[in-house]
């Protein structure tokens, strides 16, 4: 299928308006289209913050006409206030667009427990949509306006074609570093296409991404309270969905959640576990988020120490039942490949060669481990990082 990636950002979508504004670590990011379909995913995390509660009523019908994020605070347990204080400012910006408040979907990310600071963020949010348009500044202002933890932006646009030859344009946008967990993590992830779709196709096509892209990162294993991805359709071209839609979807959300994998708080190092020969989806999923938990492959990663006894350990408790004495595992680079073990026989005991071999792929800033059960045909790929003394700093200074 032809795909090919495009440079503006979320303004790939040429209706697309958007902007992002930031003072100190305080930052408001607004996406505009009148009258666009929509659809959304949500934590799974029984403590949700307020602007959760506000963007599943506002879009309960499908439709809405802008998304404003905040950054710096995630107005999460913050009771009834806080779901005024997040009306208040989503009102704020629906009179600034002539739009209903209920048009207004709503996200914030940040520290949970306080109340938004509504002097800081309001001015924020005026400079914001005051300068709404369709750039590349724009777009990376947008990307950047949502950042916390995040050391660089995260976008991805590509343009590609329907079955039937009709172009189409999908754009997203998103942040995530740190929290970030199978069911999602502490992102937000906003992704548009100019394409006419109803909003219960959009919600198919956004939950199998879903499920491929931002439910398989997987950096410290907290699951946020604040996790929302949107799916806006701004509805510019009448064409009828098929899988070419799905796939660059799907290309899309992957993209943007390998950039999350890759920007995991004080990452040093990219992760992808691919598990095949499983006898179902669901057993494949398992495995490969159980390796990319483990803390013990997650600190092995970070010391280049080729321990496929962790490996092997984090399927064993993964809750898959399967036969360890016919698994093969091996270690990638993106130029280089050891075969740790095969269909059962640890290949380093005779020799130390592929061993030296493991050893310097794990040194690589990209390592990729695959595992096969050799029991079925299924597979399933997640991604994550190394565990570092960085991690930790980040962590434990979080809110002081």
């Amino acid at each position: 299928m032809f795909m090919k990636e495009l440079d503006m950002g979320i303004c790939s979508i040429d209706s697309i308006k958007a902007n992002g504004y930031r003072e100190g670590k305080y930052g408001v990011t607004i996406l505009y289209h009148e009258n666009s379909t929509a659809a959304a995913v949500y934590t799974s995390n029984q403590v949700y913050a307020a602007p959760i509660t506000i963007t599943k009523k506002h879009i309960a019908d499908g439709k809405i006409s802008a998304i404003l994020v905040n950054s710096g605070n995630a107005n999460c347990y913050t009771k009834e206030e806080g779901i005024k204080n997040g009306l208040e400012l989503a009102e704020l910006v629906a009179d600034k667009l002539n739009i209903p408040l209920n048009e207004m979907a709503v996200c914030s990310t940040g520290v949970i427990g306080r109340q938004m600071p509504l002097n800081i963020l309001k001015p924020v949010a005026i400079k914001s949509v005051e300068k709404l348009a369709n750039s590349r500044d724009n777009a990376t202002n947008a990307a950047e306006a949502i950042m916390t933890t995040d050391t660089v932006s995260k976008e991805c646009a590509v343009e590609s074609t329907l079955a039937d030859g009709t172009p189409f344009r999908v754009a997203g946008i998103c942040k995530g570093s740190g929290m970030i967990a199978p069911n999602m993590g502490t992102m937000l992830g906003f992704v548009t296409t100019d394409l006419t779709l109803d909003k219960d196709t959009l919600q198919t096509a956004l939950n199998k991404a879903v499920k491929k892209s931002f439910n398989m990162v997987v950096v410290d294993g907290d699951e946020s309270t604040n996790d929302t991805v949107i799916l806006m359709a701004t509805n510019d071209i009448e064409a009828e969905y098929d899988e070419n839609f799905q796939e660059a979807l799907d290309y899309v959300c992957m993209s943007l959640a390998k950039q999350i994998a890759k920007d995991g708080e004080g990452a040093e190092k990219f992760m992808e576990v691919t598990c095949s020969g499983a006898k179902t989806q669901d057993d494949a999923i398992l495995v490969s988020k159980s390796i990319t938990s483990s803390s013990l492959v997650k600190t092995a990663l970070k010391g280049a120490d080729p321990n496929w006894g962790r490996i092997i350990s984090a399927m064993g408790y993964s809750g898959v039942e399967f036969d360890p004495d016919i698994v093969s595992i091996s270690i990638s680079s993106k130029t280089d490949k050891a075969v740790i073990v095969d269909k059962g026989y640890v290949t380093t005991y005779d020799d130390e060669k592929i061993l030296e071999k493991a050893e310097n792929i794990m040194k690589q800033k990209d390592v990729f481990i695959d595992v096969n059960l050799h029991d079925g045909d299924c597979s399933a790929t997640s991604y994550g990082c190394d565990l570092t003394c960085e991690y930790v700093h980040i962590n434990a200074d979080y809110t002081t």
